[in-house]
């Protein structure tokens, strides 16, 4: 029976397949302590460790019932359920382990308490009708009693609503005593604007309005509504499932909500808790991640808890974890015999620095390497408009998975759309989606308030009959009631009636850069932006998007018409679906528990990264996920000029780290060859993430340790010649 006193001189019950285990994975499969916090660098085997620990407790006779593991996303359940197998828990007892995300674990405990008959609605856009309709009962409540009151319903106002309300509930905030506060008061407390907390009283109203519970629940809602269902009663966190070992990957991404779930999972004395962490990828701030979680909470709850580290990465080699060790001053080993190349270039301007990013590029094809395996991250979107063109210029195909190309953001759109008109040819733009989006962020930046049901005629009748574009100020605008809830409605009418009708007046032959400069300077585009966008990094975004897209019209010395057919060619070739032959562009954030062959940072200088408005903290860790990232090759872009350069470039000692680099590869290279010498069922190969069904075709099996291929002996080693590591 499994009794959890397990001791580090034990003998691991559980032997892993196609696993060498190294002495840290052991002492953490071992460990006897009712929670245990792995300190885990990037790339560190953290998803293996934690199916080793899950192996040792089946192992010892724990029913698979009895195990619980949770992680944050649906990609990161999907990787647990399958380590499970690939260390060689049979399929039977892996499939009865209980791996969910925090989320649909909720769910389903909230289903087992009886108020689990909620709508789930994933989607940001299926929660719209229920935000409307919070904004119209505070309009309906509010208006002419509370000052400051800002109703807007476009769809970036929205978001902006969704994003606050996310914060307010993974931090726990409106737990707060906010009873017998006044409003502004309440507002100020939780550090968020009056109408986005009225709205928020408003919407959770009507969301937990129904007798047996909530009506519907958004992402994030089940969590948040079980850590609440936990906190009113003990009773409550006694009816979960007694739960003898539970597992959490990521844990550098714990709210407090998802704390207080653990903590009570965590309240019978026999269960034992693995988490796996690293607070050095803490970048999730304003969703309540926090370094505090894996330094201190967890040790004020739980005094006798006992840290372990994972040091070595199994992503990339020395040269790049030696780096790493000296950016963020802690232990950091690599035991590949892998030189990933770290490459420095340099340039003039956001032009040249785009140069350089394809130059990156080219080089990398140049090598043999598929363009797949390349991903461009930034620090912020806006610095895509000169990588985006030289990609295009290039004739380079890419994929944004999660950032929006910068020809549909609606600080361009919005651009466009004014192009648009001055042309009268809005049906130069094929998609009828982009369309709507045009005249959507038309009215955005023009900031009148249009009633939301007359916003989406304008948008459906725009798209659908392009030529009404030119009309959109008396049809849509001049024709409504204008008094959806903003103040400033009126005077902003004027702004945009005047500047359509600049528009509109204006020669097809005049320079696009003298137009577009002249319409952003009648619109005030950047004072519009920080009206617009609650917090001010978003501003400032926007208004440096701006400053590009200028920039752009004015290096092609292009006419308004030849500058529309550039821009509408570009986003013919950038929305191309493409199966191979593309890289990955991104903001780095996007990029945390992804890996990518090559990995090139531009625009690293002062100013941009790191980003003077947050925290040097989270700019560092941001950094490290980015740069950790890489598995052969990372291409660092900075300035020319080298007091201009980002400071985390000498902070990285590249150059004095390399010597240990080069010693740590031989080591790494004579251990591996005694290794095959000791196990000789193991020939490693070097072959890349692209090529890995084809070595798999071969025969070959894959170390989830080292995540390398080998062979085993006996087997033909001619079809692998390109690919045995000497």
């Amino acid at each position: 029976m499994y009794t959890g006193g397990m001791t580090e001189s034990n003998t691991p019950r559980f032997t892993p397949q196609g696993l060498i285990r190294t002495p840290e994975q052991t002492a953490i499969q071992l460990a006897q302590n009712k929670v245990v916090l792995i300190d885990a660098n990037a790339g560190a085997a953290k998803t293996t460790t934690l199916a080793l620990r899950i192996g040792e407790a089946l192992a010892r006779k724990l029913a698979p019932e009895q195990i619980l593991a949770l992680v944050f996303t649906p990609e990161a359940r999907d990787v647990m359920r399958q380590r499970l197998l690939d260390i060689g828990i049979p399929y039977a007892s892996a499939a009865r382990v209980d791996v969910a995300t925090f989320e649909d674990f909720s769910a389903r405990m909230l289903a087992q308490s009886g108020s689990g008959g909620a709508e789930r609605l994933a989607q940001a856009r299926q929660l719209k009708p229920y935000v409307l309709h919070a904004l119209e009962r505070v309009s309906e409540r509010y208006t002419g009693q509370v000052d400051y009151l800002d109703i807007r319903t476009h769809n970036i106002a929205l978001s902006q609503f969704l994003d606050i309300q996310l914060t307010l509930k993974a931090t726990m905030a409106l737990d707060a005593d906010l009873e017998f506060m006044e409003l502004e008061e309440a507002a100020d407390l939780l550090k968020v604007p009056l109408t986005d907390y009225l709205t928020t009283c408003e919407y959770e109203t009507m969301r937990l309005g129904g007798d047996e519970g909530a009506e519907f629940r958004g992402p994030f809602d089940a969590t948040y509504d079980l850590a609440c269902m936990l906190s009113q009663s003990s009773e409550n966190a006694q009816a979960l499932p007694a739960y003898r070992v539970v597992v959490c990957d990521e844990l550098h991404d714990l709210n407090e909500a998802a704390f207080r779930i653990l903590n009570a999972l965590l309240a019978r004395p026999d269960c034992y808790f693995v988490g796996a962490g690293d607070k050095d990828q803490v970048i999730y701030s304003k969703l309540g991640a926090s370094q505090e979680f894996l330094e201190h909470r967890f040790a004020r709850n739980y005094p006798g808890l006992k840290h372990y580290p994972l040091t070595y990465t199994y992503r990339h080699g020395p040269h790049l974890a030696y780096a790493m060790k000296e950016f963020k001053n802690k232990p950091v080993e690599s035991s590949l015999p892998l030189h990933t190349e770290i490459r420095q270039a340099h340039y003039a301007d956001a032009d040249a620095c785009g140069e350089q990013v394809v130059a990156a590029i080219k080089a990398w094809k140049r090598d043999g390497y598929p363009l797949e395996g390349c991903a461009i991250l930034l620090r912020d979107r806006h610095q895509s408009i000169a990588v985006e063109n030289a990609l295009l210029k290039a004739k380079i195909g890419y994929r944004t998975p999660a950032m929006a190309g910068y020809l549909q953001r609606d600080e361009i759109l919005f651009l466009r759309g004014m192009v648009a008109i001055a042309l009268r040819d809005l049906e130069a733009v094929k998609s009828l989606e982009v369309r709507a989006a045009i005249v959507e962020a038309l009215a955005v930046f023009g900031e009148v308030t249009l009633s939301p049901q007359r916003l989406e005629m304008a948008k459906r009748e725009v798209a659908r009959t392009p030529s009404l574009l030119g009309d959109f100020y008396t049809l849509y605008i001049e024709g409504d009631g204008g008094n959806y809830g903003s103040s400033g409605t009126s005077a902003m009418r004027g702004v945009i009636a005047a500047a359509i009708d600049y528009a509109a007046a204006l020669d097809p032959a005049t320079s696009a850069a003298e137009a577009l400069r002249a319409i952003c300077g009648q619109m005030n585009l950047e004072q519009s932006a920080k009206r617009i966008f609650v917090r001010p990094y978003e501003a400032s975004v926007v208004s440096k998007s701006v400053a590009g897209f200028l920039a752009f019209a004015e290096q092609t010395g292009q006419t308004l018409a030849e500058f529309w057919q550039t821009l509408n060619a570009a986003e013919a070739f950038a929305s191309r679906k493409r199966d191979k032959d593309y890289v990955t562009l991104d903001c780095a954030a996007n990029a945390k528990g992804k890996e990518f062959e090559h990995v090139i940072l531009p625009f690293l200088e002062a100013g941009e990264f790191p980003n003077p408005m947050f925290a040097a903290s989270e700019e560092e860790n941001l950094f490290y996920v980015a740069a950790t990232r890489a598995k052969v090759r990372l291409t660092l872009l900075s300035p020319a000029e080298a007091g201009q350069r980002s400071a985390y470039l000498a902070r990285m000692r590249l150059g004095p780290t390399a010597a240990a680099a080069e010693q740590a590869i031989a080591r790494n290279t004579e251990a591996a060859q005694q290794q095959s010498l000791q196990q000789p069922e193991r020939y490693y190969l070097s072959a890349t993430i692209h090529e890995a069904q084809q070595v798999k075709a071969l025969g070959a099996r894959f170390d989830w340790t080292r995540k390398a291929w080998y062979v085993e002996p006996g087997t033909d080693l001619a079809p692998f010649s390109r690919w045995l590591r000497r």
